[in-house]
Parts: C-alpha cells; sequence; structure tokens
C-alpha cells in the first residue's frame, strides 16, 4: 500500500489600509475592510465555493477512498464569519463527511514560533479552539505557518501534544534521501514529520498553466505516470499547495478543475495508492529515522529558508519593534489591542516588505496592495508606532492605577 496526502493552506490576512503618518495617534482603525472584503469575495466565487463542490462531489463519488485535508487560518475563519459565511457552510460540509482532517496552526498565521515558546503555545491553542469551536473537532496534527520548521521548533509542536507536523522536504537538509517517507523530529521522536514532494507538488501548485513548461499540458493520465515510477519502497507522497492554486492562480480556464476531478479515477484504475489524511500517514507507516533541521526551513521560494519574511533590513527592523512589545501586550485585557496584536503579527504583513526580486519576484506580488517593499515597511511602520503608543499609553494608566 501507498499514500498520496493531499495537503492545502487556506490563509486570508487581513490587509492595512494607507495608514498615514499624520493617522498616528488620531485613528486606532488598522485595516481595509473594504480589500478585505472585496478580496474574500473573489476569492470565495473562483476558488473556496467551487474547488469545495468538487471535493465534495468526489467524496460523495468514492466514500472514504478519497481523502484530504486543510489547515485554516484564524484569519481567514475569521473573515469567513465576517464576509463568506457560505464558504464557512462548504468547509462544514466538507469536514462533516470524515474524509477532511483540519489541521492547526497559530490563529494569526503568524511568526511566533521564532521568538516566544509561551505567545506561540497561546496561539496555537486560540487555534485549536476556534476549530473546535467551528468544525467541532481537535486538530492532532500541527502545520506551522508556511510550513517553517526546525528541530527546536519540532520539539515544542511535540510538548503541546501533537502526533505530527508537516513541513518542506528542503533539498539543503534532506541531502540524498527522499521525502518520500514518514520522519520524526530529531529531540522528540514521538512527533512525526510529514515532508513535502516539492517537484510533484509544484508540477500542479505552479508549473500546470505554463505552456513554456516542457511537460505542459499536464493531464491525470501523465501525473499519475510519474507517481507509478516512483520507487516502490517510497510510500508515501505529500502534496502541499495553497488552496488558491484551484481558480485563482490556476484559473478555471486551464483545466485545474478537470484535472483534479479526473486525478483519483485515474489513480484507482492504474496504481495501488490510497488517498489518506495526515493522522491516517502516521497511524499506518513508520518512520524510517530523524529528520535534522537546526535551522529554521519553509516551503518558500528556492532557498526553502526565511528570507521572504526576514530577508532584509526592513523587515528585521519591523519584526523586532513588534515582538519587542509581548511583555507589554500579554498583561493588557482589553479586546482591540489583543485583536490588532494578533492580526499585526500575520506574515504576509512582512511578505510584502521582500525585496527578492528574482527567479520568484511574481509570487511576491500575488495579491501585495503595495507598489513597492519600503512602501509596505512605511505603512506597518506608522500602524505599529500608533499600536506602540496605545500599548504605552495603557501601561501608564494601569500603573498610574496602582499608584
Amino acid at each position: 500500500m501507498k499514500a498520496i496526502c493531499f495537503y492545502f493552506q487556506v490563509h486570508q490576512p487581513y490587509r492595512i489600509r494607507r495608514y498615514r503618518f499624520f493617522d498616528i495617534g488620531e485613528n486606532h482603525y488598522y485595516f481595509d475592510d473594504y480589500a478585505n472584503k472585496s478580496i474574500m469575495r473573489k476569492v470565495a466565487e473562483k476558488c473556496y465555493l467551487p474547488t469545495n463542490q468538487m471535493l465534495l462531489d468526489l467524496i460523495n463519488e468514492y466514500g472514504e477512498n478519497f481523502k484530504v485535508s486543510f489547515s485554516i487560518s484564524g484569519t481567514a475563519l475569521d473573515q469567513f464569519e465576517q464576509y463568506a459565511s457560505d464558504v464557512l457552510d462548504s468547509f462544514k460540509k466538507l469536514v462533516d463527511t470524515g474524509s477532511v482532517e483540519i489541521l492547526s496552526e497559530t490563529y494569526p498565521h503568524s511568526l511566533v514560533s521564532l521568538v516566544s515558546e509561551k505567545e506561540f503555545r497561546r496561539q496555537v491553542k486560540l487555534h485549536k479552539d476556534k476549530v473546535k469551536k467551528l468544525f467541532g473537532v481537535t486538530p492532532k496534527v500541527f502545520r506551522n505557518t508556511e510550513l517553517i520548521y526546525s528541530n527546536e521548533i519540532g520539539r515544542m509542536v511535540a510538548d503541546m501534544g501533537f502526533i505530527a507536523q508537516l513541513t518542506e522536504g528542503a533539498k539543503h537538509t534532506l541531502g540524498w534521501k527522499s521525502p518520500n517517507y514518514l520522519y520524526q523530529n530529531v529531540l522528540n521522536p514521538k512527533l512525526k514529520l510529514l515532508l513535502k514532494n516539492f517537484r510533484l507538488s509544484d508540477d500542479i501548485a505552479f508549473r500546470f498553466s505554463n505552456r513554456a513548461w516542457s511537460e505542459w499540458p499536464l493531464t491525470a493520465e501523465k501525473y499519475v505516470s510519474w507517481l507509478k515510477a516512483i520507487p516502490e519502497e517510497e510510500k508515501i507522497i505529500n502534496l502541499f499547495m495553497d488552496y488558491e492554486t484551484f481558480g485563482e492562480h490556476q484559473w478555471s480556464e486551464t483545466g485545474i478543475f478537470d484535472f483534479m476531478r479526473a486525478l483519483p479515477r485515474v489513480v484507482f484504475e492504474q496504481t495501488d495508492f490510497r488517498f489518506m489524511t495526515p493522522t491516517e500517514v502516521v497511524n499506518t507507516f513508520e518512520p524510517v529515522g530523524g529528520y535534522n533541521v537546526p535551522y529554521p526551513i519553509s516551503w518558500a521560494d528556492e532557498e526553502r529558508d526565511l528570507t521572504a519574511w526576514l530577508g532584509n533590513d526592513l523587515q528585521d527592523d519591523a519584526f523586532q519593534k513588534l515582538y519587542s512589545l509581548i511583555n507589554d501586550v500579554k498583561t493588557i485585557k482589553a479586546p482591540g489591542i489583543q485583536k490588532d496584536w494578533l492580526y499585526l503579527q500575520t506574515s504576509d504583513h512582512f511578505y510584502y516588505m521582500c525585496t527578492k526580486w528574482f527567479s520568484d519576484g511574481d509570487v511576491h506580488k500575488y495579491f501585495n496592495p503595495y507598489d513597492t517593499p519600503y512602501q509596505a515597511y512605511m505603512n506597518y511602520m506608522n500602524v505599529l508606532s500608533d499600536f506602540i503608543e496605545r500599548v504605552k499609553a495603557r501601561k501608564r494608566r494601569r500603573k498610574t492605577a496602582a499608584s
């Protein structure tokens, strides 16, 4: 028996409005409601609703033989509740089939695992509670923001009780090894690791509609022939991608929906692969050994490192100033402060500041509201300056009350 594990990331940030220097101290509302609603409805119509219906149809057709998994960020769930209750309902229908596994992550899709274990734990708990409230399930498997992982992050995830974590099968950490096995954390072997097969994942997520690609057009039959060519001893094929692959990154006109509809049939007809959720993979296969990742990796860009978010002085400055507030914010109970604190941590804000305009440039432009990384930095820092003043004011009032 061999496994195909489909995992989809579902995430939308709360985009920041154009916030001028003169707004600091005068206007404490930071987010662009119009952009957030309009983008959510656009992606809902092009991706979420039609793809959810397609997956539901496949589950109804193949029953328990077809399974997928999702992680849905807390900011996406909040926007579903605000702007797209129909999308939320469609995800609930999928979960109710029993063929869909929901994974855990940080609530605001943040980079907090790099700086604070305590805040990391808090954000993961917030997300688990939200998933339990909306879907009635408690996640057993974790995926960190953008598949960010290291030995130490895995240790923290294991300590939180998760049985497995998803991450990238990065060449510079795997070396000669294949991503097509189950691995384990080297600090706590109880945590199993599912590694993305980046070539087969990216063939769908990035190359599908590229007419310059030597393998275009990609059909289900061709794709399954690649699966059949994988060595027999390599039992697990992890296909991890953004959910917006369907209908948004790859438009419906490219044939992406037709490809996905046909894939299970061809898999069942020509191979002994089964579609499994991450939990089923962990319960079915034994790990072959540890995956040693001393420094954090991600699934972003060719380098598979953190430079998409923390690769220049702009990003580092914004990141350090944001997390310098961590001890002060945790003592403030005001809901407005706490909500803004979460939403300002979303990794997209740092992604917009990226200055990598090489082979990955087009990726960094996707849904980016800014013309330049410097504009993104200035806008974010204006907001952060106002937020810092609000936190300081709360701290001063608390000291005054105590005296």
